[in-house]
């Protein structure tokens, strides 16, 4: 972590005040292409490629950028049945249901969350018997689960 968090993160607003519009374009082009040569976003942005280098890596040491990762398409890969499960959870049990369920291969996410479920997930499955296994006998299992909500999503817009 940056040795100067405390100077420069905002907790009121919970981000880090000197961060700059360059900052914000840097992290677009890294969104859209987390293996885009800093020399070609130095280019894009009219910079030198050390100053590129530099920013990402105080973004990355104050926590901005928490990871690189790759976005596959399930589709693609034989999963014809993704879906985002909502769950209701008893108290007593909220954090180790959530634990529990991140250690299922077929789940890709998972977010704690206020509102109508206390517990989101995104899971993936070959098709939708094996959606309907992975629910009957896998996650419906997870002591404390009382209510679960799936709903298939269909195409990705953005």
């Amino acid at each position: 972590m940056c040795k100067n968090f405390i100077k420069c993160y905002d907790f009121r607003r919970n981000y880090c005040e000197n961060m700059d519009q360059k900052d914000r374009e840097i992290l677009k082009f890294l969104k859209e292409n987390s293996r885009m040569p800093y020399t070609e976003i130095a280019f894009k942005l009219g910079m030198s490629e050390g100053a590129i280098r530099k920013r990402i890596s105080k973004m990355e040491e104050n926590g901005i950028i928490e990871r690189y990762t790759v976005e596959v398409n399930p589709k693609k890969m034989g999963y014809d049945a993704v879906v985002l499960l909502g769950m209701d959870v008893e108290p007593k049990y909220f954090l180790s249901a959530a634990r529990e369920l991140s250690g299922f291969e077929c789940v890709k996410w998972v977010y704690t969350s206020t509102g109508d479920h206390s517990i989101m997930a995104e899971v993936w499955a070959k098709d939708t018997m094996n959606l309907e296994n992975i629910i009957s006998e896998k996650i419906s299992k997870i002591k404390g689960v009382s209510n679960l909500c799936p709903a298939i999503l269909m195409d990705k817009i953005k």
